[in-house]
């Protein structure tokens, strides 16, 4: 596996299935899979139980059939999957991207492509919903004034990148008569 990923490549906490309340960690690192578990009960009989552990390497883990059920009973299948892909080397990179450089890298797309990329995730989705990177594409569009800026901080970036120019100045000429008139009212 690529040197320069982080030592813990995926961490995820759970409580365990209804009724249970036990406590879950489910942790992988670049050459195990650790999975940590707490008993929580009320019962006299658990109440001395010790939390457990389980750890196993990449290659162990894609074998052992019990802990894979019990992962995919706490967690879900979709955990387990993504698991089994990072315990076989398949590392989603562009997941592990910075939230800043994914923004810079979203702005360079075209408007269906970020539609498109928003439904692919909730992290994208959330991004491409971001102000931030409607303000980026509105920077790298045209000439951002100080006028246009205060506005987008009162209807947002994305509001703003779809307004219509005519929009725009008629918003910017009436956010310039209220201030006027406030400042007018206090002298």
């Amino acid at each position: 596996m690529a040197s320069w990923l982080p030592e813990t490549l995926f961490e995820i906490v759970g409580q365990g299935p209804a009724p249970s309340k036990d406590y879950y960690q489910l942790l992988v690192t670049r050459s195990q899979v650790i999975f940590r578990w707490w008993k929580i009960s009320l019962r006299s009989e658990y109440r001395s139980a010790k939390p457990g552990e389980a750890k196993e390497s990449h290659e162990d883990f894609l074998e052992n059939s019990h802990l894979q059920v019990q992962i995919a009973l706490i967690f879900g299948p979709r955990i387990l999957d993504y698991v089994f892909n990072l315990c076989e080397g398949n590392v989603d990179f562009l997941e592990r991207l910075s939230d800043k450089l994914l923004l810079k890298i979203i702005s360079y797309l075209d408007l269906e492509d970020i539609a498109r990329l928003s439904q692919t995730s909730r992290r994208f989705s959330k991004l491409c919903r971001s102000d931030k990177l409607w303000e980026l594409i509105v920077e790298s569009a045209c000439d951002v004034t100080p006028d246009l800026r205060a506005l987008a901080k009162d209807m947002g970036w994305r509001q703003m990148f779809f307004t219509s120019k005519l929009q725009l100045q008629r918003q910017i000429r009436k956010r310039k008569q209220r201030q006027e008139s406030q400042d007018d009212s206090y002298f």
